[in-house]
């Protein structure tokens, strides 16, 4: 069977619909998908359309043709092994909050996602939809790159797998090229006795947060932190980690004086933006908080 092929003019055809004209293919394969979006520069992919379907709404984009990936097998696939967890690009958020295996497979994960907007919206938005959109503030590109999670492409030159911690290059701007597809994110192992913490903060339950933190950290014998990972959303035009609190951390066992010099540290670590929702200098006294907090958090949550 061809892929079903429409062109919507919803300007014209309904009062109130704002997205541009376009075409819209559904192929079977990811080869099909793949040839689509070679042949067409201004063509672009949608999964769930939680954050492409805004921003057409709004004219912010008007492609040609989206390629919607519903009917290529294999991308709404979560797999648990020795190597960690895999996430297809098709995997929704619910699917992630359903998953038992995660409870322990990946915890950090869960509890990031419980924060993603609405109910209506988690049934519907995607893993790969989140990670090529690129919010600054959204979680799952901040737990990839807390996590150092790898995040694998397939375009007309092959696949390829690239960090997440370079994959975000700005604000709604990655390394993925026009005819690349986003497969599989994978998180790496997660020991069952580390520490972990997810906290942010947003004006509105459901809205983009203000600032959020993801931490995890795990401790040798004596109980000093080692491997420490601090990562930042909402303060930055990107997320990224915070190399200079993870030092702080690393090699000393948590305790008040410690987790002060390390909100401390997330303070002087972030150069947020000022914007209509709150100036700089509030979201940097809310890094540290949240640092603060999660820290506090994190070393209650051995084996949780």
């Amino acid at each position: 069977m061809e892929p079903l092929a429409l062109t919507f003019d919803l300007v014209s055809r309904g009062k109130g619909m704002k997205p541009a004209p376009f075409d819209y293919q559904t192929p079977a394969t990811l080869r099909a998908a793949i040839d689509l979006l070679a042949a067409d520069p201004e063509a672009t992919v949608i999964a769930g359309g939680q954050s492409l379907m805004p921003v057409l709404a709004f004219r912010l984009a008007a492609p040609s043709m989206l390629v919607d990936l519903r009917r290529v097998a294999g991308l709404g696939n979560i797999a648990v092994d020795d190597s960690g967890v895999r996430l297809g690009s098709r995997v929704r958020w619910r699917d992630i909050e359903d998953d038992r295996r995660l409870e322990t497979a990946h915890p950090l994960l869960r509890e990031a996602i419980a924060h993603v907007a609405h109910y209506q919206i988690r049934n519907r938005g995607t893993v790969g939809g989140s990670l090529a959109h690129a919010d600054p503030a959204a979680e799952l590109p901040g737990i990839a790159v807390t996590c150092d999670a790898e995040i694998t492409l397939v375009g007309t030159a092959g696949e390829r797998t690239i960090r997440a911690g370079e994959f975000f290059t700005g604000p709604l701007s990655t390394l993925r090229q026009p005819d690349e597809i986003i497969t599989e994110l994978h998180l790496p192992f997660w020991p069952i006795d580390r520490r972990w913490a997810f906290r942010e903060f947003a004006q509105r339950q459901g809205d983009f947060a203000l600032a959020g933190i993801a931490l995890f950290y795990d401790e040798d014998q004596r109980g000093r932190i080692r491997n420490a990972h601090v990562g930042v959303i909402g303060a930055c035009d990107r997320p990224h980690r915070l190399p200079d609190v993870e030092a702080v951390l690393n090699g000393r066992a948590l305790d008040e004086g410690l987790i002060r010099e390390a909100a401390a540290a997330a303070a002087r670590a972030v150069d947020p933006p000022a914007d209509l929702h709150a100036p700089a200098a509030y979201r940097r006294a809310l890094v540290a908080t949240l640092v603060d907090r999660g820290l506090r958090a994190a070393s209650q949550t051995e084996g949780a």
